[in-house]
């Protein structure tokens, strides 16, 4: 139950990518491709409805000779990352369902390859593995398996788990329902928006209302999100926002933080709070509705 595609490495490796799989340099990415031609965050697979995508982040890639800021994957593409430095989709697997996490104050996320679930201060679920996490679910490519309190066992849809006093559950989600999650603000028919991004200020024009000028920590959020230009795991985000800290709970504080602080702002000037919003997935991105406009100076 994993929607993947497997990329072959100029070196002969496979590796196999699903939803919020991050390729870039940084250590923790999922394929970590050590080579300054890479960029820390460069591109990440995205299930989209039924369709799994690649996306550029910080870095672009190329295909058939075309810088790609998307591509919809699909096995026989030769992938460019960088000069010399290329991947092969050798399959693409989407399966009628794929293999959910939910529980007490933590929202339904479909499960990347590995990932820990922390409990403390809050629930969390990071696409990496922390030694501390109170459980730690992954792939073996045929079955998910769960590590709790020092054992290991199968993970299946309708299994529900009493963790640090919460309860958790593994759920089947649809496909086609994956990768949206998202939904208009009470029904509403919403104002065409206008973004500019400058960085360190961002502007938001909206019909019929005075501009909203952004600067500060909420201003390069917007800035960020603008720039990435896709979907971007929160943890790539506030490292670009407090690029000194490396303490992952108090990461999340902040960002949590000035989330709420921007989001606080974009209500005060009528503008609807979800202009960036959670994938539910662990990612963030600038979320647009037909008729909005996007103009990146960043």
């Amino acid at each position: 139950m994993r929607a993947f595609a497997r990329f072959r490495l100029s070196d002969g490796r496979s590796v196999e990518l699903g939803h919020g799989d991050l390729i870039g340099r940084l250590w923790s990415a999922a394929l970590s491709l050590p080579d300054g031609r890479i960029s820390e965050a460069h591109a990440m697979v995205s299930l989209r409805g039924q369709e799994l995508k690649l996306l550029a982040l910080r870095g672009r890639f190329a295909y058939e000779g075309e810088t790609r800021s998307s591509l919809l994957l699909e096995p026989g593409q030769r992938i460019t990352l960088a000069e010399g430095v290329s991947l092969l989709v050798e399959d693409v697997q989407l399966p009628g369902a794929v293999l959910g996490f939910e529980g007490e104050g933590l929202p339904r996320q479909v499960l990347g390859g590995v990932c820990s679930l922390l409990t403390r201060p809050r629930p969390e679920l990071v696409p990496r593995f922390l030694p501390e996490a109170a459980a730690h679910i992954w792939t073996d490519g045929e079955a998910w398996m769960l590590r709790l309190a020092g054992s290991e066992r199968e993970l299946h849809p309708g299994d529900e788990l009493e963790i640090d006093g919460r309860s958790f559950r593994a759920v089947a989600v649809e496909l086609e329902s994956a990768g949206h999650t998202a939904t208009r603000l009470d029904g509403a028919v919403q104002r065409s928006l206008r973004v500019i991004a400058n960085f360190d200020t961002a502007h938001v024009f909206r019909e019929g209302s005075d501009p909203l000028a952004l600067n500060g920590l909420s201003a390069r959020i917007v800035s960020e999100v603008v720039a990435f230009d896709g979907p971007v795991p929160w943890t790539v985000l506030a490292k670009e926002l407090w690029p000194q800290e490396d303490d992952v709970h108090l990461l999340r504080r902040k960002l949590d933080v000035s989330l709420s602080r921007l989001r606080s702002k974009l209500r005060a000037a009528d503008v609807r709070p979800d202009l960036v919003r959670s994938d539910g997935f662990g990612h963030l991105e600038l979320f647009l509705y037909e008729g909005d406009q996007v103009e990146d100076r960043t």
